[in-house]
């Protein structure tokens, strides 16, 4: 997930930086515009406006700084009597990766949850409800007292922090916290931080990520999302823009390029290392069951976790490759102890710096 998680080009992509200033890579200009794109989107000044279409479209705002798998930004918004719709856009889906669709509701049911908060804050009371029929969730909204609660006020600083964290263990108040947090339905949370154990979910992890790699198809479509630089990034909305992952800017031919040449297991599992050793521990959602409605309670439950990991300074990303290829994932819940279950998310958090922020596309492209 942006939701998610890929470390694209790794550190090898370094060494193609010269390389970038033939062409000027996107410039200086292309960066301002990228970071005012930012601000307008992350905009976090709360909106209670008597103007009904205006408010909803302020709601539709905050639901879309929702992560998603590959920030393919796979979800439309119908804005109805009863209040909002959510469902699935098919044609953002990634079916290699995501072949069940699970990535797709958890990322909905992560929309969900951002706003359920900005509701609140605009003084409405959201209740979601999946419709099995339709595969999507109408949120019914009812006038209610205001309530800025800090998961709300975090939305917008809320990211996918693909870098190294400091190494360091959370308090027991912050596991605490983090844990009390997610309750959302008959979703189980599961945090590790015991480092022999850490070290053997890492080695699955790394095994995993290997399996994919090794998938031409896997990297095709993992390719089909990356923007390599600003103006790419800019004119799409959407996808993984390598500043966010820590890389150069590089021309699209030259990132490529890259793709091809450097994106190996060795260069990504060495970082994978580096950065799972990095973390505090490791996180692991299971729903209730391996269905859509209960993956967009995952999805819910897991936005509630970053949103509250924001508000205390801990960083947060994912590592699904365990739970993504499928013929792993029984071996790696059974590692975990999750007896008959299937894992759902695989998240690393920990405290470190911040990293740039991921484009969303406009209200207007999402609305069905």
């Amino acid at each position: 997930m942006d939701h998610c998680r890929r470390r694209v080009l790794g550190s090898a992509a370094v060494g193609l930086a010269g390389a970038a200033g033939l062409t000027g890579c996107s410039g200086a200009a292309g960066d301002r515009a990228y970071q005012a794109a930012v601000a307008q989107q992350r905009n976090a000044s709360a909106v209670i406006s008597p103007d009904r279409r205006a408010g909803a479209l302020e709601l539709v705002r905050y639901a879309t700084l929702a992560p998603s798998s590959h920030n393919t930004q796979c979800w439309k918004f119908v804005i109805d009597d009863q209040g909002m719709m959510i469902l699935p856009d098919l044609a953002r889906r990634c079916p290699v990766v995501d072949p069940d669709l699970h990535h797709l509701f958890i990322s909905l049911g992560c929309a969900t949850e951002n706003l359920v908060q900005a509701a609140a804050a605009q003084g409405l009371h959201a209740e979601p409800r999946f419709d099995p029929a339709r595969l999507a969730i109408q949120v019914t909204l009812t006038p209610a007292p205001s309530q800025i609660s800090p998961l709300y006020r975090a939305i917008a600083l809320r990211q996918s922090t693909r870098g190294d964290f400091d190494g360091k263990p959370l308090r027991e108040a912050d596991l605490s916290a983090l844990a009390r947090v997610t309750v959302v339905g008959q979703v189980q949370l599961h945090l590790f931080t015991d480092r022999p154990m850490l070290e053997r979910m890492l080695a699955s992890i790394i095994e995993a990520n290997t399996a994919q790699i090794a998938d031409p198809a896997f990297v095709r479509e993992l390719h089909g999302w990356i923007r390599f630089n600003a103006p790419a990034a800019l004119r799409s909305g959407d996808g993984l823009y390598s500043a966010c992952t820590g890389n150069p800017n590089l021309p699209t031919w030259l990132g490529d390029l890259a793709m091809g040449w450097l994106y190996t297991s060795t260069q990504e599992n060495r970082k994978l290392v580096r950065q799972l050793r990095s973390s505090a521990g490791l996180a692991v959602f299971v729903g209730a069951s391996a269905t859509p409605q209960g993956w967009v309670d995952v999805g819910r439950a897991f936005q509630r976790f970053a949103l509250q990991a924001t508000v205390l300074g801990i960083r947060t990303a994912m590592v699904n490759q365990p739970v993504e290829v499928a013929a792993l994932r029984p071996q790696f819940a059974s590692l975990c102890g999750l007896t008959g279950q299937r894992p759902d998310l695989v998240v690393r958090f920990g405290r470190g710096p911040a990293m740039p922020w991921s484009l969303r596309r406009p209200v207007s492209a999402v609305l069905a």
